[in-house]
């Protein structure tokens, strides 16, 4: 079903060219005069920036990441979230026989509600301090997985001296909390061993 609406989008943009104003496109009349055959491409169809993934969609989502630099410097965080299929929403919503590769929708809904639920308790909780304003880019992995790109932006800078208050790179404590010592440990989590 998906792909019958995504190419219904697809069929209405290339029949609405004219509607979109692509044919006010300076940098594509630029690129035709300087770069090349017309002939040998086919027919060409500009995707407009609203279309999710298009070249012109990806560039709008840059140029507002430089916008955030340009306001407030640099981001204090850089946090990567992964999907985990081995997550207890994920194999409970698997039919018998299934794997998550079998089903991405169930991933891709379950790493989207994990992720809003990550964002909010940073951004909400001040887990780190105030948040300033926060932004994330969500890719795919070649073995079907997503993750995310998260920046965030403190209203306090993060200064060096304060890293090891926020970043810890060990395993915790079975004595402490071993609920946290459990879930850190499992093998289904990619654990880095500096010898």
């Amino acid at each position: 079903m998906f792909a019958k609406i995504e190419s219904e989008r697809l069929l209405y943009i290339r029949l609405n060219q004219v509607k979109l104003r692509s044919v006010e496109c300076i940098h594509l009349r630029d690129a035709v005069v300087n770069d090349g055959n017309l002939s040998e491409l086919g027919k060409m169809v500009i995707l407009p920036s609203t279309f999710t993934g298009s070249p012109r969609h990806m560039h709008e989502y840059a140029q507002d990441a430089m916008t955030y630099v340009r306001a407030y410097g640099r981001p204090d965080f850089f946090i990567t979230f992964t999907c985990n299929p081995a997550w207890d929403e994920v194999k409970e919503l698997l039919l018998t026989g299934q794997s998550p590769s079998d089903r991405h929708d169930i991933s891709a809904r379950v790493f989207k509600q994990k992720l809003k639920s990550l964002i909010d308790f940073i951004v909400k909780h001040h887990v780190f301090g105030e948040t300033r304003c926060w932004m994330y880019s969500i890719e795919w992995q070649k073995r079907g997985l997503p993750h995310a790109h998260i920046l965030i932006w403190m209203m306090e800078k993060i200064t060096s001296n304060r890293i090891d208050e926020i970043i810890s790179a060990e395993i915790p404590d079975i004595e402490i909390d071993k609920d946290l010592h459990d879930i850190v440990s499992k093998i289904s989590f990619m654990v880095h061993v500096a010898h």
